[in-house]
């Protein structure tokens, strides 16, 4: 493989993660009135610069940093979640080391990541009775994270030292399959051409989407359209539900359904797994 530096692994994943035809997310076939794939790969390219310093940053500074270059680039919130996820992995070396990064963090680490929130704006941001982001950090980073797992995916990588994207989105990605889930792109590239990675990325989505459910998702829509998403998730996986059923479903309410929050930890896997060698280059996609 080649020796991609941190900031080009970020960019890559990113690239790689919006790329592929996910069900539901922005592709480069599917955009949203809010956000387009050129925003996803504008984002990309403004915050890779950021990351090749993140193992000399704390994890607060590097978020603030990436969402203030990302608004300089873009009008929406196109990464907040994403950055997220792969600040603590980027700052750990090596990449499975995250849980000393992740005991490190402090009380400052909460207050740049709160203003960083409160700068990107997400779309159903409330307010919380505890560490509340428009109010002032009592807590470390995790800890604050901590309080919020049972309802955000992205705070639960933080309580449990990444473990859905280790022990789900990872090998869910490197897991050879001879199954197809995509619409091949036409007849003779379903008789010719192995399943190439956007078919492993793919169904890393739909793994995680199946095991996890998706917050995005259900702090917009309510726990119960969040776990019908998990349920067909798991439709696909099993070959009951086709995959362009699917995405029609989730897109059929506007952009509301997306399974945001599913499309981040999928970023992540592919951070990890490229930053460990694990996909072969040249890329088949």
């Amino acid at each position: 493989m080649p020796a991609w530096s941190v900031g080009q692994c970020v960019q890559l994943a990113c690239i790689l993660e919006a790329t592929a035809r996910k069900p539901g997310n922005v592709t480069r076939f599917h955009d949203f009135a809010d956000l387009t794939y050129l925003d996803l790969l504008v984002s990309a390219a403004a915050i890779a610069p950021i990351f090749e310093q993140a193992s000399r940053e704390s994890v607060g500074v590097t978020v603030l940093q990436c969402v203030e270059r990302t608004r300089q680039a873009c009008a929406t919130n196109s990464n907040l979640g994403l950055v997220l996820a792969l600040a603590p992995l980027a700052a750990s070396e090596p990449v499975d080391n995250v849980a000393s990064v992740l005991r490190g963090l402090t009380v400052e680490d909460s207050r740049a990541v709160f203003s960083a929130i409160r700068l990107a704006r997400p779309g159903g941001l409330g307010r919380a009775t505890q560490q509340d982001v428009f109010r002032e950090p009592t807590l470390p980073l995790r800890e604050v994270m901590a309080l919020a797992a049972d309802r955000d995916l992205i705070a639960r990588q933080y309580a449990t030292d990444f473990a859905d994207v280790f022990q789900i989105g990872v090998p869910a990605l490197c897991e050879p399959t001879t199954v197809r889930i995509l619409p091949p792109w036409d007849e003779a590239r379903r008789i010719t051409l192995p399943l190439g990675l956007e078919e492993s990325i793919v169904r890393c989505h739909l793994r995680l989407l199946a095991e996890l459910g998706d917050s995005h998702i259900a702090r917009r829509c309510g726990l119960a359209t969040a776990e019908e998403a998990q349920r067909q998730a798991r439709g696909v996986l099993n070959g009951q539900l086709s995959w362009g059923e699917f995405d029609a479903w989730l897109r059929a309410d506007g952009h509301r359904r997306n399974p945001g929050s599913t499309a981040d930890l999928t970023a992540a896997s592919l951070f990890v797994a490229l930053r460990s060698g694990m996909i072969e280059f040249p890329l088949r996609f």
